[in-house]
């Protein structure tokens, strides 16, 4: 069977989700607690970019109001903007000072030849480094932008928490598996550890009585 090279739409989700559950059968109670997965994309450019690292460790609701102020300051959320933005305009949009860091640096690479639009094509473990080589951009960052982005369909952040709760509950496991272990355990769900991810996330969210466990 042929499956799309992303993760576009709701279609190609559902095909992916489909080959998983041929590949792990052990998941589909969890698929029926989960219900249908939600699509969640972001824009895959600069501007996603910008988003997720903005949301790093703050709310859903805090990470939009300040790449709203963002939006309002710069005018347009492209690295050429953001590399001109003075830093009086990023601390009033909300911005930490590692955050203006971070950001700037990831316009720096955009602007230097970083091209986002390819990291679909890559593996999962040479996509992530590509972006982990920003400063101030970590695992767990590269690993959503390529979720939720890129729709990269073979990326499983086994550090989430979030996720890692999920697992527990799914394998009846008395604690978290640790990052290691889980990372290991996914392998066997190349090359749909993506879905894999929006399952847990999905199945947590359902088991806490509809509350989103998803990061974006």
């Amino acid at each position: 069977m042929h499956l799309p090279a992303t993760i576009a739409n709701e279609a190609d989700l559902a095909a992916h989700l489909d080959a998983l559950l041929v590949r792990a059968p052990g998941l589909a109670e969890a698929s029926g607690i989960a219900g249908p997965l939600p699509l969640r994309r972001i824009s895959p450019d600069f501007a996603g970019l910008v988003w997720v690292i903005v949301g790093q460790q703050i709310s859903v609701a805090a990470a939009r109001a300040i790449q709203a102020r963002l939006e309002a300051e710069l005018g347009t959320l492209s690295a050429d903007a953001m590399l001109e933005a003075p830093d009086e305009a990023l601390r009033r949009a909300g911005l930490s000072i590692q955050k203006m860091r971070a950001l700037r640096a990831a316009a720096a690479e955009v602007t230097g030849g970083l091209d986002l639009s390819t990291l679909s094509s890559l593996d999962a473990e040479e996509a992530i480094p590509t972006l982990c080589r920003i400063k101030g951009v970590g695992r767990w960052t590269a690993e959503v932008f390529l979720l939720f982005a890129v729709g990269h369909p073979d990326v499983f952040p086994a550090g989430d928490l979030a996720v890692r709760e999920a697992a527990r509950l799914i394998h009846g496991l008395d604690e978290r598996p640790e990052e290691r272990d889980l990372r290991a355990m996914a392998e066997g769900w190349r090359p749909h550890r993506g879905v894999a991810a929006r399952l847990f996330w999905a199945y947590l969210g359902a088991v806490r009585s509809g509350r989103d466990s998803a990061p974006v």
